[in-house]
């Protein structure tokens, strides 16, 4: 393993657990700061040559050579419908996350930011770009606005399903079939719905770390054990309020919810997660976005409940 990677995993679990995030900040043709998960950047260079390829959605600017590497390339400003002011896009942020790497072109690269999360809040329910953003927050009195990459990715180059081949799974008296399902992002919390649908499993869907830490606290307040409704949890990593790696820190510090299944359900490449994992007590991670590979594990974890019940 590379000293590059080791330092790289290692500023990663330095951030586990203590809820935040780090931005790398950008510019869009205007004064307007907006800011991407620095883990999603492998790294920021001056705008190369562009060249067509036939395949490319035309939602694309184009394609680029990134060190002997053909990187698909999206104009962000254009994708989210954000003007550029006239101003050619200068710089190529190079992003790898739900198993595929791609270029953004954005005016001007600023600098990299550490955010507790807990200052990140929900985006404004305004319509037009803000259907891109995961939340806004400030940093020197500064207003950033996070750009949801993924949303972006998949409006401009839609990808195929795989779920085919799902099939319901058996039921067994006296074993959960409800799954806690925690994703700031409306079209992902849908996507795992589907599959929990599928199985035959049921869905309680929530948006942030906060809210699903806050709603099994209730549960077992009230004398109710969240193990006896959930059969497991799957929750993102990237979210306002609370991520998910101090929501999994904070269920395994609790008496009353520390057995409860944890799997982390994200964008960020997989070379580190096994790392995190260990770090904040997940039980597993699944990288997005595979429905196939999704219901596999989940199926896992319900066949091992039928086993012991």
């Amino acid at each position: 393993m590379s000293r590059d990677l080791l330092d790289r995993i290692d500023q990663r679990t330095r951030l586990a657990g203590h809820n935040r995030l780090a931005l790398l900040l950008f510019r869009l043709g205007t004064r307007q700061l907006f800011g991407v998960n620095v883990f999603k950047v492998q790294e920021v260079i001056p705008r190369p040559p562009l060249f067509t390829l036939p395949q490319l959605p035309c939602a694309f600017a184009g394609a680029a050579d990134v060190r002997g590497r053909t990187v698909a390339v999206l104009d962000l400003a254009r994708a989210i419908g954000h003007a550029h002011d006239g101003a050619e896009p200068s710089y190529l942020v190079v992003t790898e996350f739900n198993r595929t790497v791609q270029g953004f072109l954005v005016s001007g690269v600023e600098r990299i930011v550490n955010i507790a999360v807990e200052d990140i809040q929900p985006p404004p329910d305004l319509g037009g770009d803000a259907h891109y953003l995961t939340g806004v927050t400030r940093h020197q009195g500064e207003l950033i606005q996070l750009v949801d990459v993924e949303s972006v990715l998949a409006e401009s180059a839609p990808r195929a399903s795989d779920a085919t081949g799902i099939s319901a799974l058996p039921h067994t008296p006296g074993v959960p079939h409800e799954v806690l399902v925690v994703d700031d992002s409306r079209v992902a919390r849908n996507q795992i719905r589907q599959v929990l649908e599928q199985l035959g499993l049921g869905a309680t869907l929530l948006s942030d770390g906060r809210q699903a830490l806050e709603h099994l606290q209730q549960m077992a307040e009230g004398g109710r054990s969240p193990g006896d409704r959930y059969a497991m949890v799957i929750s993102d990593i990237e979210m306002p309020a609370m991520d998910g790696y101090t929501l999994t820190t904070e269920i395994r510090r609790s008496p009353a919810l520390r057995g409860l299944y944890v799997l982390l359900h994200t964008s960020l490449s997989g070379v580190f997660n096994h790392a995190m994992v260990e770090r904040v007590g997940a039980d597993d991670f699944v990288p997005k976005y595979s429905e196939h590979e999704l219901a596999q594990r989940i199926a896992v974890r319900m066949t091992a409940l039928q086993r012991a019940a």
